[in-house]
């Protein structure tokens, strides 16, 4: 018994002073491949944001911003975007597998920018000087307005009813599906994913209590990520 006991204490200091969290890094590993499956049929709105929903600021989850860096640069033809992402890779994770390139994104992507602004006419040294200010200060904006996040409900209560499982908001374009008398999120799941053990995944993407069990009700939307 003391020897179990000791066992645990172990594993808990291994995973507050290294941060290891199997259950998230799975599940930021499902993610990462829901939105490589969506970028493979060309759904583009839909991988940017599985991506963007990866997204924590930490080291683990940098990945998604390299992998958006590509999509804003290759497929979206948006150099600003693509910057941010690379940029921000580097930020969060300097030593991490894709730096090297991130880095030489980074200098490419300023070019292309340069470029883009200038919609191909020559620069002269001044504007090009100027537009590189003008892009530092879209990206301090970009990156300011990216880190807003809604703020999770303080109360277990919705427009007044209290009770109620607080729920997120459903993404703008996403797949949803209405509540039908009798169904639980097992059955959701296993209409959805073949599988009724990933109905957590489900309540994860709609409610900001991940503990609680979901009260679902007739007609109510659901977000199917």
């Amino acid at each position: 018994m003391r020897v179990l006991r000791l066992s645990l204490i172990c594993v808990s200091l291994l995973i507050l002073f290294t941060g290891c969290d199997p259950k998230g890094d799975a599940r930021f590993h499902r993610g990462l491949t829901e939105a490589d499956k969506r970028l493979s049929t060309e759904d583009l709105e839909g991988a940017v944001r599985v991506y963007e929903s990866l997204l924590d600021g930490t080291p683990r989850t940098a990945e998604s911003h390299y992998r958006l860096g590509h999509v804003y640069a290759d497929k979206l033809k948006d150099p600003l975007g693509a910057l941010y992402h690379f940029t921000r890779y580097v930020a969060v994770s300097p030593d991490g597998p894709f730096a090297k390139e991130a880095k030489s994104f980074q200098k490419e992507g300023e070019l292309l920018l340069l470029a883009h602004l200038g919609k191909g006419a020559p620069l002269t040294q001044e504007e090009a000087a100027r537009l590189k200010n003008e892009n530092l200060k879209l990206r301090k904006t970009l990156e300011e307005l990216r880190a807003i996040k809604t703020p999770p409900p303080t109360t277990g209560v919705i427009a007044g009813k209290p009770g109620e499982v607080p729920q997120r908001p459903i993404p703008h374009g996403a797949r949803t599906h209405k509540v039908q008398p009798g169904e639980t999120l097992g059955v959701i799941a296993q209409k959805y994913y073949k599988n009724k053990n990933r109905w957590k995944e489900i309540q994860e993407a709609n409610f900001y209590s991940s503990d609680a069990a979901a009260k679902l009700k007739p007609g109510q939307d659901l977000y199917i990520p």
